[in-house]
């Protein structure tokens, strides 16, 4: 009889099983440019905090405040009891900063994208990028639509896909903003005219572009120039506003439809206040101060030039996420426990999160870093590659480049 409880290990367990790194589960203490790991202060160039907010000293007394006034916890579901007077202010706030006529905030980004599988009903059809954040994955999962894959920002088999689809279905087409590990941007104009060629609605999961890209912070969406072509906008806190929730901005019938329907919403505790305020703050700071997204860009661009005169490969990053691939899983392993011993704490990220065989070093600079962070990263990567030699000798490190998108 199979027991449940006998599951084999995945591919990255038994890769740590006899391998002395150990990249997952850390204790770290203290935030911002630097953390501390046992007992060592390293630079932190692995963290989703881009502009830096989590620890500005702003956002942490909002935060505080709102710990005083209401408590630890909304102790409900925000259908119940737990809808207080800041999730209605936050999401007023980001209907505006976004771009659409309402807002619903969730506990997490993830129950953001889960919320989506409300609107998936039998009959109709999803298209979704095959490099998609896990959570579109299981919002499509979770709803009752037919699944179809296109290749990654592969518009011309999208564009097939769409056209041998039912016209009589619901379709919509589901994709990241900027994806969240290989660091380069949908092909927003293009989706744009795809969906509306085929009659389709568009979403696009802003988590790591909103608060980034476009001159305002606003995101891909505004990064294109294409304020009002996208159907429906998802997101998350925990990035560019250095705290933790999840939003959804369109139409006000869709989110109330949402409001009302989506389980993620109507079976979640609510976000908690402190998270709440500590948003709130952050969006002043990222309206008012653009000065941090600028460095931050000019921060990856030293990185990404400097990586590549080094002969690693960075894929088709243009972005703050910069990955370093290694393909090899045990080989990810490896120089991510260099770079550690070297000072310098990075992600490393492999199989499921990756593609197999595409294991990759994610490295991601904050607008706290200073130029000295930045030249002590590159150092570190370049004692890498006089250790294990090139990582990994590979032709992609031919390919023609883009030039780092950098916000106006």
């Amino acid at each position: 009889m199979a027991d449940v409880f006998g599951k084999k290990r995945s591919a990255v367990q038994r890769a740590l099983a006899d391998d002395p790194a150990r990249p997952y589960y850390r204790p770290l203490a203290a935030r911002g440019a630097e953390v501390e790991i046992d007992g060592r202060t390293v630079i932190m160039a692995g963290c989703n905090d881009y502009l830096g907010l989590s620890t500005d000293p702003r956002v942490t007394e909002a935060a505080a405040r709102a710990l005083r006034r209401f408590g630890a916890s909304c102790s409900g579901s925000r259908v119940l009891n737990g809808t207080l007077t800041l999730h209605e202010e936050l999401e007023g706030r980001l209907a505006a900063f976004v771009g659409g006529e309402a807002a619903l905030v969730t506990t997490t980004g993830f129950q953001a994208n889960l919320a989506l599988a409300a609107l998936l009903d039998e009959g109709d059809t999803v298209f979704a990028d095959m490099s998609n954040h896990a959570s579109l994955v299981d919002a499509v999962r979770l709803g009752s639509a037919d699944h179809r894959r296109y290749r990654h920002s592969d518009l011309a088999h999208l564009d097939r896909l769409l056209a041998a689809s039912d016209p009589a279905a619901g379709r919509i087409v589901v994709t990241d903003g900027l994806f969240s590990m290989e660091g380069d941007l949908c092909r927003l104009p293009g989706l744009v005219a795809l969906a509306r060629r085929h009659g389709a609605r568009l979403v696009v999961d802003g988590a790591h572009d909103i608060g980034l890209l476009g001159p305002g912070g606003r995101g891909v969406v505004e990064h294109f120039g294409l304020a009002g072509e996208v159907d429906l906008i998802t997101g998350t806190l925990s990035k560019c506003f250095g705290s933790v929730g999840g939003m959804l901005v369109g139409p006000a019938a869709v989110v109330e439809h949402l409001r009302y329907n989506a389980r993620s919403v109507l079976f979640s505790a609510a976000m908690p206040p402190a998270s709440a305020a500590a948003a709130l703050a952050a969006l002043d700071i990222v309206e008012a101060e653009p000065e941090r997204r600028r460095r931050v860009f000019d921060h990856a661009r030293r990185l990404l030039e400097g990586l590549r005169s080094l002969g690693y490969d960075t894929g088709d990053s243009t972005t703050p996420i910069v990955p370093v691939y290694t393909g090899d899983t045990r080989l990810c392993l490896r120089v991510w426990q260099e770079l550690l011993d070297a000072g310098v704490f990075t992600n490393a990220v492999v199989e499921p999160a990756v593609a197999r065989n595409r294991a990759l070093i994610r490295v991601t600079p904050q607008a706290v870093h200073t130029d000295g962070h930045i030249t002590r990263v590159l150092d570190a990567f370049a004692e890498v590659a006089r250790r294990l030699g090139p990582v990994p000798a590979a032709p992609a490190n031919e390919r023609p480049r883009r030039p780092v998108e950098v916000p106006a």
